[in-house]
């Protein structure tokens, strides 16, 4: 009697939130793995849903999401948001789609940090710093950057800008003159993105999900994978809320300072989309 051999699934991963926040790299990098080892899954839909966040999560998780595609294909659905970091997650993928009303792009990196020398200052407060190294404390929140410190942050920013514009250029097939033209920081509705070839077509999830199926030729079942939760976190009374702490938490980062793919415009984002929690 003959066996006949199923045909494998489809592997659905949302990527919802801040990257380094509720997108955590090295949760959905293990993820990435098991996606691209197990051999039920004939294709992946990346559901992402972001403003984008840490520069180097950001690079960490696209070159995870190009590896999976080396063995599979990648189907990226821009649900709503795919800008600065978000996007360049998705660029790793073989194929980009997105809703009719999404909001793509924001090709662009952003260094940020807080001054509160005037503060320390009303205050009383004064930070003594003892350090090796002419630069160690550059990035210091108690002072302003010299002239000399402002310039290393420019060049740091260029490196990382470079890039994600290369990143784009190469994924996208378009020139690098070609994406540095796009690459203002600035946000695109979904059908201008498919016009300036950020983006292949418009389309809802099922869309997404049908063109991963013709693709790979896989069958039309979702297997949906996520990051486990940490023990005491199931154990809280208070899981409802571990999105909004998530947000604070992110905000408190950047507050820090640190080089980001992220839309300034949504820094708040987190602190109101509770995802699955």
């Amino acid at each position: 009697m003959p066996l006949f051999k199923r045909r494998p699934g489809i592997a659905v991963v949302e990527m919802h939130g801040v990257i380094g926040a509720a997108i955590k790299e090295p949760d959905y990098s293990r993820i990435f793995e098991r996606v691209a080892n197990n051999r039920k899954i004939g294709a992946l839909v990346l559901d992402i849903d972001s403003p984008g966040g840490s520069a180097t999560a950001s690079d960490l998780l696209y070159e995870n999401v190009r590896r999976v595609a080396q063995r599979k294909p990648v189907v990226a659905y821009i649900r709503g948001l795919g800008a600065s970091g978000g996007y360049y997650i998705a660029c790793g993928a073989g194929t980009i789609m997105a809703s009719r009303a999404a909001l793509v792009g924001s090709i662009g990196v952003i260094y940020m940090r807080p001054i509160v020398e005037q503060l320390l200052s009303k205050v009383g407060v004064e930070i003594s710093i003892f350090k090796g190294g002419r630069l160690k404390d550059m990035s210091g929140f108690w002072r302003h950057p010299t002239d000399e410190e402002a310039g290393k942050f420019e060049d740091l920013i260029a490196q990382i800008y470079s890039l994600f514009v290369s990143v784009v250029s190469d994924s996208r097939n378009l020139t690098t003159e070609e994406t540095t033209e796009l690459a203002t920081g600035e946000l695109y509705t979904a059908p201008v993105a498919r016009d300036q070839r950020l983006i292949d077509r418009l389309g809802n999830f099922d869309d997404a999900v049908a063109e991963a199926m013709r693709q790979s030729g896989a069958r039309r079942r979702i297997r949906r994978f996520r990051p486990k939760r940490p023990f005491m976190e199931r154990l809280s009374p208070f899981r409802g809320s571990s999105a909004q702490w998530r947000a604070l938490s992110s905000l408190a980062a950047m507050a820090s300072g640190g080089i980001y793919m992220m839309e300034p415009g949504f820094l708040g984002y987190g602190l109101t989309h509770t995802g699955d929690d």
